[in-house]
């Protein structure tokens, strides 16, 4: 039996909802689950906005200390770092599960996954760069922002239900327990910077570079997207490539109260041909990808993203502005007026 998951709070059930709808329709087989950073019991959610998908609460999973956890970490953090908690609790729980697979809840699945079946039969980890080739340009994001946020993206990983996956899978634990932060300085981001040990440490890893793999922002530059004579979607590379079956798209950073722009983390591409935009040059336009997120955004809106985007997670407390920065706030505050003047 393969196990796919994903995490989200509340507010983002809209998304989970609408990646489970397309495994249902394109992998039945597969068993589906939300892992959810949040508790339904304060939430309230009526009946509409109650999914119709297992929904499985972290405070179920048996984290150690998980208050300390919920006190160290923002939003973004902590449904990271519950990760391989997830995984190794359904590792514990249910031993059937001989693949486990993990996606942001921001995906839709588009073709049955024969491929990551295959190779999860092979190897114990599949994951995927976030690109396969040079990025073009210094426009966001490029190689260096990568360097930031790590050689692989975490919104996927496939995992078998075998000894070095779950020797990934606890060591990946200790180091998420505490630097599972955003801390760029220190040279964190979340997850995923561990992740790029993954292949030096742990054997029998697949570094995936099918291009229909977590087709994203980052990776536009290499894949144009296209309809076959089936009208399947296809991708496209830059070279002489084959073009390879759309597997899933991961909608990072989309907006569907913005549905002109890509994503708010990319400086890239542009959607738009219209008069306005004319000054946009050709290059920078991706008119092929405009479908796939008008698709989205009408998936989204009819999984009730409004409603659900209105509850607060109830595990991440507003943040303690300790007293030596408020003096510190109070002193600067002339300075700060001054400069301004002398600005305007």
């Amino acid at each position: 039996m393969t196990l796919a998951f994903t995490i989200c709070s509340v507010n983002y059930l809209a998304q989970a909802r609408t990646l489970g709808d397309s495994l249902r329709q394109t992998n039945p087989d597969y068993r589906y689950i939300i892992g959810l950073v949040d508790k339904l019991s304060e939430a309230n959610l009526p009946g509409e906005l109650v999914p119709d998908y297992t929904m499985l609460e972290v405070d179920q999973i048996g984290i150690p200390d998980f208050a300390a956890m919920c006190d160290r970490y923002d939003i973004t953090e902590l449904n990271t770092a519950v990760k391989p908690f997830y995984i190794d609790y359904f590792y514990r729980e249910y031993p059937d599960a001989t693949e486990v697979i993990y996606f942001d809840p921001d995906i839709i699945v588009y073709q049955p996954l024969r491929k990551l079946d295959q190779d999860l039969k092979q190897y114990s980890l599949v994951l995927t760069p976030h690109t396969c080739s040079p990025t073009p340009d210094w426009e966001r994001p490029n190689e260096q922002h990568h360097l930031n946020t790590g050689i692989f993206n975490l919104g996927f990983i496939g995992l078998r239900n075998d000894s070095i996956a779950r020797q990934f899978v606890s060591w990946w634990k200790d180091r998420l327990v505490y630097e599972c932060r955003i801390d760029l300085c220190e040279g964190l981001f979340v997850d995923q910077h561990w992740v790029n040990f993954a292949p030096v440490y742990f054997d029998n890893v697949l570094i995936e570079q099918h291009l229909g793999y977590n087709v994203a922002y980052w990776n536009l530059h290499e894949r144009i997207l296209a309809k076959d004579e089936a009208g399947q979607w296809v991708v496209n590379g830059p070279d002489d490539r084959p073009a390879e079956s759309l597997q899933f798209f991961h909608y990072s950073g989309y907006n569907p109260s913005r549905p002109d722009e890509v994503s708010k983390y990319q400086t890239r591409y542009t959607f738009a041909q219209e008069a306005a935009t004319a000054a946009v040059r050709p290059e920078r336009q991706r008119p092929d990808a405009r479908p796939l997120f008008d698709l989205y955004r009408d998936r989204l809106l009819a999984n009730y993203n409004d409603q659900y985007r209105q509850y607060p997670c109830i595990y991440i407390k507003p943040p303690v502005v300790l007293r030596y920065q408020r003096v510190r706030k109070l002193l600067k505050a002339p300075f700060n007026r001054v400069i301004a003047r002398l600005e305007s």
